[in-house]
C-alpha cells in the first residue's frame, strides 16, 4: 500500500500522471533490487497490442468529422427530429451526442463538436450558459459508452476480453443514459421555460434533413454493423471510420481542406501520444504491484468485509467514482482494473458487465470537478467558470447516477445484447 500512497502523493504535487507512475515504479524497482532493463520491456509490452491502434484512429475520425461538416449535418438532422420538443435544443444536444458517439468513442470530441455547433444558439434561445455547458458536457460522456469506445478498447486489452462483445454491451446502457438525460432535460426545460423550435417541422423538412445527413448517419451503421457481422474487427473499423470521414468530408461535402486534415492528424497524434504514454508507464507500475502481490492483498482485504458480489460492486463503484474526480479515464482504468481484477474473478462477476460499470463510473468522472475534462471543454466554449455551472451540473448528474445503479444491479442491461448476437 506504500507504493499506491506514494503515487497519489505525486498526483497531489501536480506531477503529470504518466511521469508519476514512472517515477514511483522506477524508485520501487531500484529499492527492490530489480534489473532496470525491465522498465523498457514492460513499457513496450504495455502498448504492444494491435487493438490499441484503434485509439488514434477513432480520435482522428472524430476530428475529421468535425472539420468535414459531418458533425453539423448530424446536428441538423437531430434538430429536425426533436428540435420542437420542450427544451428542444437540449434534446438536440443529447441526440446528436448519441449519434456522434457511435463513430468516435470519445467524450471530449463529442462535447467539443456538439458544443461548438449548438452552445451559442442555446444561449440565444434563452438557455442559461451554465445549463447549456452542463448539458453539453454530460451528453458528451455518452461517447465512451455507446460503441465504439476508447476506454472499452483499453479495458478489453487489459483483461483479455472480446472488444466486439464489450462494444455491443454498451449499446443499451448508452441509449438508457441518453433517454434519462432527455427526461431530465424535459422537466428542467418545462420549469424554466426553455422552448424548442417555434413549430413542428413538416414531413418534407424532416425528409430534407434526413437526406442531407444520410451519408453521415450511415457511418455508425457501417462501423457497428461490420463488427457485429464479423466483416471486420473493431480495430479495422477505426481505419474504415477514418477513410469514410476523409471521403465524405473531402470528396462529397467538400469541406475538408489540406490544413484542416493536417490539423486533425496532428491533434490525433498528440492526444494518442498522451494516452499511450500513460498506458506504457501504467503497465510498468501494475507489473511492479503484481510482483509485490498487492492486487491479491487488496482483494483479500476487501473480501474480509464483502460477502456478496452486489456489496463488492457498490464498494468498487464508490472507489471508481472518487478516483474519477481527480484521475483521467485512461489512467484510472490502468490503475484500478488490475487492482480489482482478482476480486472480480473471486466474486464471479462477468467481465463484460464489470467493463461497462467501470466505463460508466469513469465517464461520470469526466463531468465531476476538479478534473472533469468535459467540463473544461464546455466551460471554455461557453466562456464561464466551473463554479458557475455546479448547480445545474448537480441536477444532470442524477440521471447519470441512476443509470449507473441500474447497470450495477441489472447485469442483463449490458450482457443481453452481445449474448443475443452470439458474440464470443
Amino acid at each position: 500500500m506504500l507504493w499506491i500512497a506514494a503515487l497519489f502523493g505525486t498526483f497531489l504535487l501536480g506531477i503529470p500522471i504518466a511521469f508519476s507512475l514512472g517515477i514511483i515504479t522506477l524508485g520501487g524497482l531500484a529499492l527492490s533490487g530489480f534489473p532496470l532493463e525491465v522498465v523498457v520491456q514492460r513499457m513496450f509490452t504495455g502498448v504492444d497490442n494491435f487493438s490499441l491502434i484503434a485509439i488514434p484512429l477513432f480520435v482522428l475520425a472524430g476530428n475529421l468529422m468535425a472539420a468535414g461538416g459531418i458533425s453539423r449535418r448530424i446536428t441538423n438532422f437531430a434538430e429536425a427530429m426533436v428540435g420542437h420538443w420542450p427544451g428542444g435544443l437540449g434534446m438536440v444536444v443529447i441526440v446528436a451526442a448519441m449519434i456522434f458517439a457511435a463513430v468516435t468513442g470519445s467524450a471530449i470530441a463529442a462535447a467539443a463538436a456538439i458544443g461548438g455547433i449548438l452552445m451559442s444558439e442555446m444561449v440565444e434561445k434563452g438557455y442559461s450558459k451554465a445549463y447549456s455547458a452542463s448539458l453539453v458536457a454530460c451528453a458528451g460522456t455518452i461517447g465512451p459508452i455507446i460503441p465504439p469506445s476508447i476506454p472499452l478498447v483499453v479495458y478489453g486489452v487489459m483483461v483479455g476480453s472480446s472488444i466486439a462483445k464489450l462494444f455491443m454491451a454498451g449499446v443499451i446502457p448508452g441509449i438508457l443514459m441518453g433517454a434519462l438525460l432527455m427526461t431530465a432535460n424535459y422537466f428542467v426545460s418545462r420549469s424554466r421555460g426553455y422552448v424548442g423550435r417555434s413549430r413542428k417541422p413538416t414531413a418534407r423538412e424532416r425528409l430534407l434533413g434526413f437526406k442531407d445527413a444520410i451519408l453521415a448517419l450511415l457511418m455508425p451503421l457501417i462501423i457497428i454493423g461490420g463488427i457485429v457481422l464479423g466483416v471486420f474487427t473493431p480495430t479495422e473499423s477505426a481505419g474504415i471510420a477514418v477513410a469514410y470521414a476523409l471521403l465524405l468530408g473531402g470528396l462529397v461535402y467538400r469541406e475538408l481542406t489540406w490544413k484542416s486534415v493536417a490539423d486533425s492528424f496532428i491533434d490525433a497524434a498528440v492526444s494518442s501520444g498522451v494516452i499511450l504514454t500513460v498506458l506504457m508507464t501504467a503497465s510498468l507500475f501494475i507489473w511492479f504491484l503484481t510482483v509485490k502481490m498487492l492486487p491479491q492483498q487488496i482483494s483479500q482485504a476487501l473480501l474480509s468485509v464483502i460477502h456478496d458480489k452486489w456489496t463488492g460492486l457498490l464498494i468498487m463503484n464508490g472507489i471508481l467514482l472518487v478516483a474519477g474526480t481527480f484521475i483521467d479515464t485512461i489512467s484510472a482504468l490502468t490503475i484500478f482494473v488490475p487492482l480489482f481484477l482478482p476480486l472480480v474473478k473471486t466474486l464471479n462477476i462477468d467481465l463484460v458487465h464489470f467493463g461497462i460499470i467501470v466505463a460508466m463510473n469513469l465517464t461520470i468522472g469526466m463531468v465531476t470537478p476538479p478534473l472533469g475534462v468535459c467540463l473544461f471543454v464546455s466551460c471554455g466554449i461557453a466562456k464561464i467558470s466551473l463554479r458557475e455551472i455546479l448547480k445545474d451540473l448537480a441536477i444532470l448528474l442524477i440521471p447519470m447516477l441512476i443509470t449507473l445503479l441500474l447497470l450495477t444491479f441489472i447485469p442483463e442491461l449490458s450482457t443481453w445484447l452481445p449474448d443475443a448476437l452470439g458474440l464470443k
